[in-house]
């Protein structure tokens, strides 16, 4: 089975690109020099990162960022590698977006203000670096968040991988939201807002040249509107919100169990995943409990409210494969038990390596 490189990806942000066709420079490739400090990075800069990422507070070009925020606020800070920086259904530009705004989401918060921060490899094409950008201003858009600071930093070839990303965010926490491990009691249902494994498994598609009757693609997409929705309907009836990215659905289970000191339940039958997906798996030999997702959020939340809350969400996008896979319970505390579809009942652990290298 095979997969050439120019059939990898059609951007799905290809109209996005046509609306931003990338402006006429004088290089083709980035150099030490566009990362000096001097003309040669104001000529990267100008042409490229202040240009598409537009906004007043960007513009004035301080050191830093003059913020208004009004009530508490969550912030969170994350660093993006994935190989390689284009897979299918995105790339690493709006990956490193949706990651912090995300993250922000499950403390509960919306979103406002990012930076941005590039250490790019000599030699990375400037065309690759304008989709890289294209795709932080479309997933900024979408996501309603503004790049407000950065820094772009150069390295020798061989002493990075085309380019690296590091993105914090703030935003101010809904007012009905109560987020906390220490909120979780026996009897609350988990939910999985859709299908597992398929980021990680995009990823591990293209690395290892696999072909399938349909595309595996990433999952990655911004999650702040649809938790904000269920906040609102919901409020405090929505106990905890996390992503499982790396280490997968397993090994965050596995972490609200030691700390909420309660056992969890779940079910082989009832999670939800692509079977384009679970024939990778299994033919890679991995477990789509650990693989890395970048789209989706398990959410702990009433017993009594539970199936309005899937319902509600099932509405959503992000949502349509949402399912109840599990039940907090006083037995087994700290450990997560997985009923397979025969009966037979297994202890699910954190991942205890790095099964999947470079994934986000």
């Amino acid at each position: 089975m095979t997969v050439k490189n120019q059939d990898i990806m059609k951007p799905k942000n290809l109209k996005m690109q046509l609306n931003c066709p990338m402006p006429k420079l004088d290089f083709d490739v980035i150099t030490l020099g566009h990362g000096s400090g001097g003309s040669l990075t104001n000529k990267l800069l100008d042409s490229g990162v202040f240009d598409i990422l537009s906004n007043p507070i960007l513009n004035e070009r301080h050191d830093g960022a003059f913020l208004e925020l009004n009530g508490k606020t969550a912030f969170s800070t994350d660093s993006f590698l994935v190989s390689p920086i284009f897979f299918p259904g995105g790339n690493i530009g709006e990956l490193a977006v949706n990651g912090t705004v995300n993250d922000l989401a499950m403390c509960g918060a919306i979103p406002k203000y990012l930076s941005l921060s590039f250490i790019i490899e000599e030699g990375l094409k400037m065309t690759e670096f304008w989709e890289v950008l294209v795709s932080i201003k479309h997933a900024c858009e979408q996501a309603g968040v503004q790049v407000v600071t950065g820094d772009t930093k150069v390295v020798e070839k061989g002493k990075g991988d085309k380019i690296f990303i590091n993105t914090s965010g703030v935003g101010t926490v809904h007012p009905k939201a109560n987020i906390g491990v220490n909120n979780i009691k026996a009897g609350d249902k988990i939910i999985v807002s859709g299908n597992i494994a398929s980021h990680g498994m995009a990823i591990m598609s293209v690395r290892e040249g696999l072909e399938f009757e349909s595309q595996i693609e990433s999952d990655t997409n911004n999650l702040n509107h649809s938790i904000i929705n269920l906040i609102e309907n919901f409020g405090s009836a929505i106990h905890l919100l996390t992503d499982p990215t790396r280490g997968g659905v397993a090994t965050v289970l596995k972490e609200m169990a030691i700390s909420a000191n309660l056992g969890i339940d779940i079910f082989h039958k009832d999670l939800p995943i692509d079977e384009q997906v679970a024939s990778a798996c299994e033919l890679l030999g991995l477990d789509p409990l650990y693989v890395a997702n970048e789209g989706l959020f398990l959410a702990v939340v009433a017993e009594e409210q539970a199936d309005a809350i899937l319902t509600e969400l099932q509405k959503d996008t992000n949502g349509t494969n949402a399912k109840i896979i599990g039940t907090v319970v006083e037995d087994h505390p700290k450990q997560v038990i997985m009923e397979s579809g025969i009966g037979g009942k297994r202890v699910i652990s954190m991942l205890p390596g790095e099964q999947l290298p470079r994934i986000c």
